[in-house]
């Protein structure tokens, strides 16, 4: 059938409409919604319909009889058969609008939200970016490590990946290596590359992070991670973890340092295994400024702090830090990442909160939200106002939740001063943006 695509939208398909004469659009006076990948806003396409159900259809692509003036060539021989990426079909330049759209859509639509100021954007260089890659690894019938197909959870090998960094792309060829000379360990699930960089950029050194099956058997992973570590100098560490239970994710392995330093123009930060750190070796700094610049006082909150990214900028103009988080792996190294003027506190956002909405506590004269994809909640949301701060920043990898957590915020009085987008992400849907909210 013939579809026109209305617009891009969150999760990287194009949007149509079923026509009109389709027996599928019984009780659907504008067509039935259809949502199709890699394609672009204004394409005229020829399609197969894959899935239907009562309220939508999905379809792929067979022709593109019209294609937008914005489509390229990807360049990666995976391009939709492996599901990393969702936009190598689209001109970079054009990736940035896209997510723009796609943000300021959901704001409205959400959170009823007109902009009274224009999207800011900030670009990441498109390619080689990604300082952090998690492959699947699969040992029988014959090795193979690579990404997770398109919309399934069967494996696509892969050898080399674009948009990581250069010495990840080493890094994934030492582990091929190891892998075709039958030193891969049965029941090593996925191996994570972790790069740190200095302050310009340069990758120095890799961590290596083993998630295992239970049966995987300890002296044999430790030897393919030695063996691992003489192949390739760069790698500092091998850390490998077996599958959580009931939560609980059990150390199994370490060969060398159990963590690395990451520089950047700020501070040098400590990440451990385990720790979570931001994934564009480009734009870290960038985001920081973007995020801490300008703020000043007696004291601001950062909830989600993982190993203390903003924490640690904003020690530097405000007297008092408290810096919250969950995992103990993230705390005990934003511990040893902040300043003197700094407090580490270990709890969820909802906990800590909780215990600080006394009459008595100090009010913030700014808090920090980092949340993951689910956002706040509204509990959350609605304990950040009770912390009565002048201003708020909100970091968000979703823009629904960011949506959604931005109607009691709003309802509260606070209003959106500054929005950007950070480009953490080229090539896929995802969308960072950077919220600056005052009341």
């Amino acid at each position: 059938m013939l579809l026109n695509i209305e617009k891009l939208i969150y999760g990287g398909d194009g949007l149509a409409r079923l026509p009109a004469e389709s027996p599928s659009n019984k009780d659907h006076a504008r067509g039935k919604a259809v949502f199709v990948p890699f394609v672009l806003t204004g394409e005229k396409i020829e399609a197969a319909l894959t899935e239907e159900k009562p309220g939508f259809a999905r379809a792929k692509v067979e022709t593109i009889l019209e294609p937008s003036s914005h489509r390229v060539s990807p360049p990666c021989p995976h391009f939709t058969r492996c599901g990393g990426c969702h936009y190598q079909h689209a001109a970079y330049d054009h990736q940035l609008e896209i997510k723009k759209e796609i943000l300021r859509e959901n704001l409205r639509r959400i959170a009823k939200l007109e902009l009274q100021c224009e999207i800011q954007l900030h670009p990441s260089p498109p390619w080689n970016y990604r300082n952090r890659s998690r492959l699947q690894v699969r040992t029988q019938p014959n090795f193979a490590a690579g990404y997770f197909k398109f919309a399934s959870h069967e494996l696509l090998p892969v050898e080399q990946c674009p948009i990581s960094s250069p010495l990840i792309n080493r890094g994934i060829a030492a582990l091929w290596q190891a892998g075709r000379a039958g030193k891969a360990v049965e029941g090593v699930r996925e191996v994570e590359f972790f790069a740190n960089a200095d302050s310009n950029g340069n990758e120095t050194k890799l961590l290596l992070e083993f998630l295992c099956a239970p049966e995987a058997r300890r002296a044999a992973v430790r030897a393919w991670a030695e063996e691992l570590c003489e192949t390739m100098p760069e790698i500092a560490a091998v850390s490998a973890f077996r599958e959580p239970q009931k939560g609980i994710q059990e150390p199994l392995v370490a060969v060398g340092a159990s963590e690395l330093t990451y520089q950047t123009k700020t501070a040098a930060y400590r990440v451990s295994a385990g720790s979570f750190f931001q994934t564009n070796r480009f734009l870290t700094d960038e985001l920081v400024t973007i995020v801490t610049a300008g703020r000043s006082g007696e004291l601001a909150l950062d909830l989600y702090a993982g190993v203390g990214l903003f924490s640690t900028a904003l020690a530097c103009d405000f007297r008092h830090i408290i810096s919250v988080e969950s995992s103990q792996t993230a705390t005990a190294d934003l511990q040893y990442n902040l300043p003197v003027n700094g407090k580490a506190v270990q709890a969820t956002a909802e906990q800590y909160l909780a215990k600080a909405s006394k009459p008595d506590q100090v009010v913030p004269d700014l808090v920090v939200v980092d949340p993951p994809r689910s956002g706040l909640g509204d509990p959350v949301a609605r304990a950040v106002v009770s912390a009565s701060a002048p201003r708020l920043t909100y970091v968000s990898c979703d823009p629904a939740t960011l949506a959604r957590d931005l109607v009691p915020l709003q309802a509260a009085g606070y209003r959106v001063d500054e929005v950007h987008v950070v480009d953490l992400f080229p090539q896929t849907y995802h969308i960072e943006a950077v919220l600056q909210l005052v009341r």
